[in-house]
């Protein structure tokens, strides 16, 4: 015979409901299995990967030895010795590609579902457009970091006196900047990939953001050393977050508050970019307007 029980109130919080909790832990396992599905892609470009790795070395020795001509005629410029501004071109090179200073990624593959009208299908399928090429592009930059980051280091260890800290908390922070360069990049370049909503190709766009990016990251020059107005724009535009930061943390010239100061600054154009992502993803979708779709 079946009784009933009055039960007294829970003795804890109310349990969150199955579903936001399923709903929860199945979106994070998708992303991470995007993001580890990015990374086993370009591992397959075993070919190209090691292409992309030489021809950094080789470009880290040109411009390591043009450094080291300019640093002997001009002694700690920018506020650089000789030994941190050959250590600042090889991170900058081994950083390269993983922060994307030239674009690409994601952006290929945004670029090419314009073409073929797939764009819109992505629009309509369960699960967010944006958030799915971030975890996308983090599984790229994952891979760059170890393959295309790695190589150069070693090869300027081997040939130069490099100034690499001893201290694992200054890697750890370093690591950290380099993660929040990805999401600074992946902003930037989200909001261009977005412009062929209304252009259907964003190839022009991209052009002049490359070259932006490449003088304001502190890829060519650290943004120290430019003069006046344009040293202080530099330093206050998004792209410096790219190279100029993660690089000054592992040389160690950012410590203590100006840590906390550089790892604030990239963590603010991140958000604000991915804010400003949502925003135009948003009148995006209501202008569908697919070229071949």
């Amino acid at each position: 015979m079946l009784t009933a029980r009055r039960l007294g109130p829970p003795s804890g919080p109310p349990p969150e409901p199955a579903g936001r909790g399923a709903a929860l832990r199945g979106g994070l396992a998708l992303h991470r299995a995007v993001a580890a599905g990015s990374f086993r892609r370009y591992a397959t470009y075993r070919a190209a990967t090691l292409a992309g790795a030489f021809t950094n070395t080789v470009f880290g020795f040109i411009l390591a030895y043009t450094f080291l001509a300019l640093w002997h005629a001009r002694p700690g410029l920018g506020g650089y010795d000789t030994e941190q501004a050959v250590t600042y071109i090889w991170i900058s090179q081994s950083l390269l590609v993983t922060v994307a200073v030239w674009g690409g990624g994601f952006q290929d593959d945004i670029q090419e579902r314009f073409r073929t009208g797939d764009i819109a299908v992505d629009l309509y399928r369960p699960v967010d457009f944006q958030t799915w090429w971030l975890s996308a592009d983090l599984g790229r930059a994952a891979f760059h970091l170890l393959a295309r980051g790695t190589a150069p280091t070693l090869a300027g260890a081997l040939a130069f006196h490099l100034r690499l800290p001893a201290d694992p908390a200054v890697w750890a922070a370093f690591l950290l900047s380099v993660l929040l360069a990805v999401l600074v990049s992946f902003g930037v370049r989200f909001l261009v990939a977005l412009t062929g909503f209304w252009l259907h190709d964003s190839e022009g766009v991209r052009a002049v953001v490359l070259v932006v990016a490449m003088f304001f990251s502190g890829m060519l020059l650290p943004i120290t050393l430019f003069p006046g107005l344009l040293g202080d724009l530099a330093a206050v535009m998004p792209w410096a977050g790219l190279i100029q930061i993660p690089t000054d943390v592992l040389l160690g010239r950012r410590t203590g508050g100006a840590l906390a100061t550089g790892l604030a600054f990239q963590l603010a154009w991140a958000v604000a970019l991915f804010a400003a992502g949502r925003i135009v993803l948003a009148l995006a979708s209501r202008k569908v307007v697919v070229q071949g779709g």
